[in-house]
């Protein structure tokens, strides 16, 4: 049992030695720094030593000038009990303390010295800590005034950037002739030829709405003309989209052999758009024209506002949208993002339209008087099952054929809050989704009818029809007829030319 005392006794005698050889070595290490910072020259101590450890025993010993210790060397450790530390800064002809520090001295300066040293420190601790909560409140108010700034700027620089370019060409209106061709349409003349195949390719969303062009189509082969809507997913992106495009307007090209004319609607025709611009070598003598209905070819403010990084909001948005489109819709969030203005920008740039094709750009403007708020879309139908046998039939069996229930919703009035919406912030004229003058392609023919008309009347048919105002189907046979023209005319001019 006195074994083990003595051994603890000696255990902690021991570590009680290097906790005071730790402490004295901190406060003449900063001694040291203190002295050498006071005179500018270099200082040796040397440190005695002794079969037990450091003894605490300091002196301080000036080098001989001329020695070999001088200079920038440092001294090696002496095989002696002393050990000699070289605390000089590489500092070149610097002059030598001729005085010894007594150790005493030191000593006595050190401890005050430090504890002003930790008092200045511990005084100033909440100084720092108060500019510190100031300098952090001023970042985040910065940050949160940038982000305000920005999403009430929204997308006012961005709109009609188109227009404001003057590397564009410009544009041609033709809403006069186009009158002219619907209102022949109307009365029952009819000059769309039959040596064209008629694509139409249809916007974002059209997946879920079974009718999207189908009027228009049917229309289309009454009149013994070959129409096909394009199978393309709504929801890919802008590239993706004008990729399927082209393998599909070779596919049209080579069953028939005839050119095909294109007319693409809101992303429809940024797709095809982008076919044209991207695969023009491969697609030059296969498309004969192309309209873009309601488009965005320069880009929409309702998706730059709903995807503009840096605003109030934008990640909650994002995951929104994420979960909204690729998760529920099975889509890609690259469809909504290639119709930003700095996507467009970007493209547009990068991969030029060809003029050499004749090119229609329809845009109008959309209804925000109160009625339309009661106005319902027709987007699909749905199939009912029968229920009662048939009466008065030798098959008592037999059951009543299936019901279609039109699927009505109301896109007219979603239409107008977004144009009103647009009108109010921007003061822009829209369809509720596409502002006039971002539906306006560079260099191709305009048509700006007067008609009120919302991004979605073009390919959804509407329960309440006025006879006496064209439809959907009349306005695109106008709008492809013209086209033609077009073509026709340029045609002939460069005939004329060579």
């Amino acid at each position: 049992m006195d074994q083990i005392l003595t051994s603890l006794s000696r255990l902690t005698s021991y570590i009680s030695n290097r906790f005071i050889q730790f402490i004295e070595e901190l406060v003449l290490r900063d001694a040291i720094r203190w002295t050498e910072s006071l005179t500018g020259t270099p200082v040796f101590i040397s440190v005695e030593l002794s079969s037990e450890g450091y003894t605490g025993n300091t002196s301080w010993q000036p080098p001989q000038v001329g020695s070999e210790n001088h200079g920038c060397e440092r001294r090696d450790f002496n095989k002696s009990n002393e050990l000699y530390v070289d605390t000089r800064s590489i500092i070149p002809n610097a002059s030598y303390i001729s005085e010894v520090v007594p150790s005493f001295l030191l000593k006595s300066l050190t401890l005050p010295l430090l504890g002003v040293q930790y008092a200045w420190s511990l005084g100033m601790a909440p100084w720092r800590y108060y500019f510190s909560c100031i300098r952090c409140a001023y970042v985040h108010i910065h940050r949160t005034a940038t982000r305000l700034l920005k999403t009430l700027r929204g997308s006012s620089d961005d709109i009609g950037w188109l227009q404001r370019d003057p590397e564009m060409p410009p544009v041609q209106d033709e809403t006069s002739r186009f009158l002219e061709l619907l209102s022949d349409i109307r009365n029952g003349k009819h000059s769309l030829p039959d040596s064209f195949v008629y694509l139409l390719v249809p916007g974002l969303f059209s997946n879920h709405g079974p009718l999207y062009f189908v009027d228009t189509k049917k229309f289309f082969s009454k009149m013994g003309l070959a129409c096909h809507i394009a199978k393309v997913h709504s929801e890919a992106s802008v590239e993706h989209n004008a990729s399927e495009l082209k393998l599909y307007i070779e596919e049209i090209y080579w069953g028939s052999g005839k050119p095909v004319m294109l007319l693409g609607h809101s992303k429809g025709g940024i797709d095809a758009a982008a076919a044209l611009s991207l695969y023009w070598s491969d697609l030059k003598d296969k498309v004969a024209g192309l309209a873009l209905v309601q488009s965005p070819y320069g880009g929409t403010p309702i998706a730059s506002d709903i995807l503009r990084e840096g605003q109030i909001g934008d990640k909650e948005t994002r995951r929104i949208l994420e979960l909204l489109i690729c998760k529920i819709i099975k889509g890609d969030m690259q469809a909504l993002e290639d119709l930003t203005y700095e996507k467009r920008k970007e493209f547009i740039m990068k991969h030029k339209l060809p003029l050499d094709i004749p090119l229609l750009s329809f845009h109008s403007e959309a209804s925000i008087a109160p009625a339309v708020f009661a106005t319902m879309t027709q987007i699909a139908h749905a199939e009912v099952p029968p229920l009662l046998p048939k009466f008065r039939t030798t098959e008592p069996d037999s059951l009543v054929e299936s019901l279609r229930v039109p699927v009505l919703v109301p896109i007219s009035a979603a239409m107008a809050v977004c144009a009103l919406h647009l009108q109010l912030r921007y003061g822009e004229k829209s369809d509720g989704l596409v502002t006039c003058r971002d539906a306006e392609v560079p260099g191709s023919v305009v048509v700006r009818p007067k008609m009120k008309l919302d991004h979605t009347w073009m390919v959804y048919s509407s329960k309440k029809k006025n006879p006496d105002e064209p439809d959907a189907r009349e306005m695109c046979e106008a709008l492809l007829t013209l086209l033609v023209e077009l073509g026709k005319n340029t045609k002939r001019e460069v005939h004329q030319v060579s």
